[in-house]
């Protein structure tokens, strides 16, 4: 095993504190959100580099050049003397090592567990501190493969390496699923690269199934990248069990055609659907009411019968042959009337609706179940990447990715009920990877959305979210502080690295960590799906990406993984 390097040693510190580490290499060959291992005795301490501080046992050395007034090689006598540098270190994880190995000691201790007189080790938040001096070391490939797990274990997927040396680190994509979590980075830094990363983990190692509401189509279908023209591989192109779908019929994405395409019957939209647009399509408050009396009088067709209706007027001659305008039959304004519905209210929701209206995809007969067709896939371990096509727009986005999640959410909880009540077959975990999040989980929007409801309590009915979105401050707290493991690239904004950060220990310690990424270059691992915050240099989506993913796990080059990583 690769032997670790020592870097220093432990003067001071505690829990509440970071711990402070003396160096005893040059600090240029340190760099902030290192992994370190302080080794103890029995125990290893695992965190990671969250300051260094240049110190001086008097203020006088450290303002004085030396080097200048004495001979080289006493100033360099003086420097080592009176001049230092230390860390600060975050610690995190502890782990029982045992006895030195080779030794009786170890071969007892060993024995203990192996008959079961004792616990096997297992990685501990840290509960302790060791003791002053205790040796301070770079994290070697085996402490992460030992934190982070191997990449030749099935399910852990290499989403970058370490900065300093470039040992991988894994997430494991079995965890991943567990609870919602999110990718975040402000615009230009990669996201859409790094959402492809792990999606092509999910995919390929098979732990769920995927639903990506594509937005602006950049998942199904082979690309080129848009700041370098160079081509990106689709999803499509690796994975024979997605499918794209596109919405509304005929509908083409990138030049391709996709493998069946999206229309929405007329009685698939909800009131509750309307509601989720107020902001958007701007409805005034009594809308609800409205919503409510037009579906008292039609049920599921109120949409067709609401959109059928006209806005005429018909002249009307009394019996003194005075003449006056009256609703004509089949208008806005007759149906109100008839229903105790204020008038000027009904035609003013109808005017707001016009804009849904006229949407192709909205049809009164589809030509086939689509909204089944993808329910079906998902259920039967394939998954799906809905592209937006021609129809990007936020009113697109928010209609149809609230009535699709609606309408999944309850066939998943229909199919746990069945399992854990009549022990039918256990659901298969599904993610829904949802772009430009803040449009749907907002503060104002995430009360009156599925999402809001998926990101809270669906965990339990296997369904989970993948949030992608470059102003987390703009999502609700509360489904923030829902997610698991947070992917996040460089963020310039203050409130979007707190919200980032919200729920995490050590936060104030990770914020300046966050803020000094490398756009494009860098992530910080954070929350549930892993198990120490750490920042790491990002893999590339390339064809080195695809050949270890699905052709094998070839190591690579100590040359490759410097270019990788741009020296």
């Amino acid at each position: 095993m690769e032997q670790r390097t020592k870097i220093g040693y432990l003067v001071g510190g505690g829990l509440k504190e970071n711990f402070r580490v003396r160096l005893v290499v040059s600090p240029q060959e340190m760099q902030e959100g290192a992994f370190v291992v302080i080794q103890s005795g029995e125990w290893n301490y695992y965190g990671i580099v969250t300051d260094i501080q240049l110190g001086a046992t008097d203020e006088r050395f450290a303002s004085e050049q030396t080097e200048e007034r004495f001979p080289a090689h006493i100033a360099k006598a003086l420097h080592g003397q009176t001049l230092y540098a230390n860390l600060e270190v975050l610690p995190n994880l502890m782990l029982e090592v045992g006895p030195e190995l080779g030794t009786p000691e170890h071969k007892q201790w060993q024995g203990k567990i192996d008959a079961g007189l004792k616990d096997a080790p297992r990685i501990l938040p840290v509960k302790n501190i060791p003791p002053h001096h205790a040796q301070v070391y770079l994290a070697n490939e085996g402490d992460i493969a030992e934190i982070f797990g191997s990449p030749d274990d099935a399910g852990n997927l290499v989403i970058g390496y370490t900065r300093e040396q470039g040992h991988p680190v894994c997430i494991d994509m079995e965890k991943f699923v567990q609870r919602s979590s999110g990718v975040f980075g402000a615009t230009g830094t990669g996201k859409s690269f790094l959402t492809r990363l792990v999606l092509a983990g999910l995919m390929h190692y098979d732990k769920a199934s995927v639903l990506v509401l594509d937005m602006h189509n950049e998942y199904g279908y082979d690309d080129k990248a848009s700041d370098t023209g160079k081509p990106v591989t689709g999803l499509k192109t690796k994975f024979k069990k997605l499918r794209v779908v596109g919405l509304g019929a005929g509908a083409t994405i990138r030049g391709q055609v996709p493998d069946f395409n999206l229309e929405i019957s007329t009685g698939d939209i909800s009131t509750a659907d309307i509601e989720t647009l107020s902001r958007e399509l701007n409805l005034q408050e009594t809308t609800p009411t409205t919503l409510s009396a037009l579906y008292v009088s039609f049920r599921d067709k109120w949409f067709a019968e609401f959109r059928a209706m006209n806005r005429d007027q018909v002249i009307f001659e009394d019996e003194r042959g005075k003449k006056k305008e009256v609703p004509a039959d089949g208008s806005v304004a007759a149906w109100a009337i008839a229903n105790g519905v204020h008038v000027a209210s009904a035609e003013a929701l109808h005017s707001k609706l016009r804009r849904l209206f006229t949407k192709p995809y909205i049809v009164e007969k589809p030509a086939a179940d689509s909204v089944k067709n993808i329910i079906d896939a998902l259920e039967n371990g394939q998954h799906v990447v809905l592209s937006y096509g021609e129809h990007e727009s936020d009113l697109d986005y928010l209609l149809v990715s609230n009535l699709l999640t609606r309408k999944i959410r309850a066939a998943w909880e229909k199919k746990t009920n069945e399992f854990r009540t009549h022990g039918k077959s256990e659901p298969r975990p599904l993610v829904i990877v949802v772009e430009e999040a803040h449009k749907l989980l907002n503060r104002e929007m995430a009360a009156q959305t599925t999402f809001a409801t998926i990101a809270r309590e669906l965990r339990k009915y296997y369904v989970t979210l993948l949030i992608v979105d470059q102003r987390p401050s703009q999502i609700y707290d509360e489904v923030m502080s829902q997610l698991g493991t947070r992917i996040s690239g460089w963020l310039g904004d203050d409130l979007d690295i707190q919200a980032v950060l919200s729920g995490l220990s050590g936060r104030d310690a990770l914020r300046g960590m966050l803020a000094r990424l490398q756009p494009k270059e860098e992530v910080l691992l954070l929350g549930w799906g892993v198990p120490m915050p750490l920042p790491v240099r990002s893999r590339r989506y390339d064809d080195v990406f695809w050949k270890e993913l699905l052709g094998g796990k070839e190591k690579k080059s100590e040359a490759e993984l410097k270019k990788e990583m741009g020296y």
